[in-house]
């Protein structure tokens, strides 16, 4: 049987099963104003033994560099606990700028969520 919590405050709803959690963006835009939120988000998923995240930014149209850290910290954090990290539905500018910053070679990036679980399960 499928065991989810979900948790969800007005800016990021997380949907978390086991050892894997998706966290769905509800901001327009992911800057300085909520990006620290995003990453206590983080933190708190990983201390409780998440390692496998999937970030949806598909409401998301702007981004800036401390939604970028925060994108960057999920991804530290998988990887130092041996998981996966996927960031999804990314819209034009957002996708603009991780291609900017050279992260579309260092970041799993999928379309959808979909597929970003698809990924999560190889």
């Amino acid at each position: 049987m499928l065991h989810l919590n979900k948790h969800n405050n007005m800016n990021f709803l997380t949907t978390q099963n086991k050892n894997e959690a998706v966290v769905k963006t509800n901001v327009e835009k992911l800057d300085a104003s909520n990006a620290s939120e995003l990453k206590a988000e983080l933190v708190l998923l990983n201390k409780n033994g998440v390692n496998n995240i999937v970030i949806d930014l598909s409401a998301t149209k702007y981004c800036d560099s401390s939604g970028l850290s925060s994108i960057l910290t999920a991804n530290r954090l998988c990887k130092d606990t041996n998981g996966r990290f996927v960031l999804c539905g990314l819209q034009d500018n957002v996708s603009k700028l991780i291609q900017i910053a050279q992260l579309d070679k260092v970041l799993s990036i999928t379309e959808n969520e979909a597929q970003a679980i698809e990924v999560i399960h190889q």
